[in-house]
């Protein structure tokens, strides 16, 4: 369980790097929790595909330096990994976008169960 977990949560994070979108939404469940940095807790797949949405509107990021901890039964993890990226485009209500680069420190906190993450 924990090797999958493991595999699992490396292909949802490959598939970031890919810009797969249709790849990162088919490893979720339909009832996915996503905690947004600076907003609200969003709930399912519709509201993960807008934010995906708007990031790509925006911005292009890679993660880089993934380490990954599974909890023995596979059933919890946690993802440690640096996010590379470039401000593109005018995010509203932030600076304008002048091809800015940056690099955040990424902490993900995650629930796995039936081959899928829902959290």
């Amino acid at each position: 369980m924990h090797a999958a977990t493991e595999a699992l949560i490396r292909r949802y994070y490959a598939a970031f790097n890919a810009a797969d979108w249709p790849g990162m939404l088919a490893l979720l469940t339909p009832d996915v929790r996503h905690d947004v940095n600076e907003g609200d807790t969003q709930h399912g797949l519709e509201a993960f595909a807008a934010f995906l949405d708007k990031m790509n509107a925006h911005y292009r990021e890679q993660a880089q330096d993934v380490v990954v901890m599974v909890t023995p039964d596979g059933l919890r993890a946690a993802a440690e990994f640096t996010i590379h990226g470039t401000y593109l485009r005018t995010d509203p209500g932030l600076p304008e976008a002048r091809g800015q680069t940056y690099t955040l420190p990424v902490g993900a906190f995650l629930r796995c169960g039936a081959g899928r993450l829902p959290a």
